[in-house]
């Protein structure tokens, strides 16, 4: 499994551990990832996904996954976060007619 935040696309990082004595060796930074269910209020659906905790903290200060969508541009979202922020706007423009 790939560990990247469904939302945001952050995955792993390279840097190096850095000893006492400087002693430079090669490691991972992992993304703090959690399996959560967000709720869509517009669409009604629960979207199971994997989520940094980065993203999760901006998700409810925004209001919500919907206005989070809403307020990111898509160059920052993956493939999938598009398509779902695609179909919020579909349902918002029908319930407006």
């Amino acid at each position: 499994m790939a560990k990247k935040c469904d939302i945001a696309g952050t995955g792993a990082m390279s840097g190096n551990n850095v000893s006492h004595a400087n002693n430079k060796t090669r490691r991972r930074f992992l993304p703090n990832l959690q399996n959560v269910s967000l709720l869509s209020e517009t669409l009604g659906k629960i979207f199971k996904l994997k989520v940094c905790s980065k993203t999760l903290r901006s998700i409810e200060h925004n209001g919500g996954l919907d206005a989070y969508l809403e307020a990111t541009s898509n160059t920052k979202l993956t493939e999938e976060a598009i398509k779902i922020k695609k179909s919020i706007a579909k349902s918002k423009a029908a319930a407006a007619e």
